[in-house]
């Protein structure tokens, strides 16, 4: 049983054979597939996206097409600012080999060569998930910093930027012109809007957003 039932998988592929023992292996994994029969009908249906999937994604994409070949695609994909929710891994015949290491070294997830094993291509799809997976979580966490960062009225802001600084609340009171008991409820909305309970934990959130 997979560890992402909603994950989506693009096949790119121009030969319906090799698509269609695609989708066979990997619905026996309890993974779901969409196949394109040409890089340009997949760069159709990406370039209609507003944002990355929703769930965790990659592409199994064929090096060697009639038209738009795989690797004039990745070019494409490589300018997407979310492509790497999208983890790209090349099929690759064995003259192709060094074609497929090159984009690996420029960001593609990885590659197989045909014949390619069915446990090793579904092991790194499955990795190529997790990896997926991760930078859709580390997406989100973001937005929801933004979100609560843009909560913040501009004097919880001057109030939270001292206070991850490390100042006693009356050193905040005294760089702002206030008083200590009103830094005292700045602090504790900053901390509420935060999502957080202490300076520590809000200066680590700050970071790791």
């Amino acid at each position: 049983m997979t560890e992402y039932p909603d994950a989506r998988i693009f096949l790119v592929d121009d030969d319906a054979g090799v698509r269609d023992a695609l989708s066979w292996l990997l619905r026996t994994r309890r993974l779901l597939s969409e196949g394109y029969s040409s890089a340009d009908a997949f760069l159709a249906e990406v370039s209609s996206w507003h944002d990355a999937p929703a769930s965790p994604s990659c592409v199994l994409l064929d090096v060697r097409m009639p038209g738009m070949s795989g690797l004039a695609l990745f070019e494409h994909l490589l300018t997407l600012p979310w492509q790497a929710a999208m983890p790209v891994i090349f099929l690759s015949g064995h003259a192709d080999v060094p074609t497929a290491v090159d984009a690996v070294k420029r960001g593609a997830f990885d590659f197989c060569e045909k014949p390619f094993s069915d446990n090793v291509l579904v092991d790194r799809i499955e990795q190529a998930l997790a990896q997926s997976a991760q930078v859709l979580a580390q997406r989100r966490q973001q937005r929801d910093m933004e979100a609560r960062l843009s909560s913040l009225t501009e004097r919880e802001r001057d109030v939270m930027r001292l206070v991850v600084e490390g100042l006693p609340n009356k050193l905040v009171a005294d760089q702002l012109n206030i008083s200590v008991r009103t830094v005292e409820v700045h602090r504790s909305r900053v901390f509420d809007k935060m999502g957080v309970k202490s300076a520590v934990e809000l200066a680590n959130a700050l970071r790791l957003g």
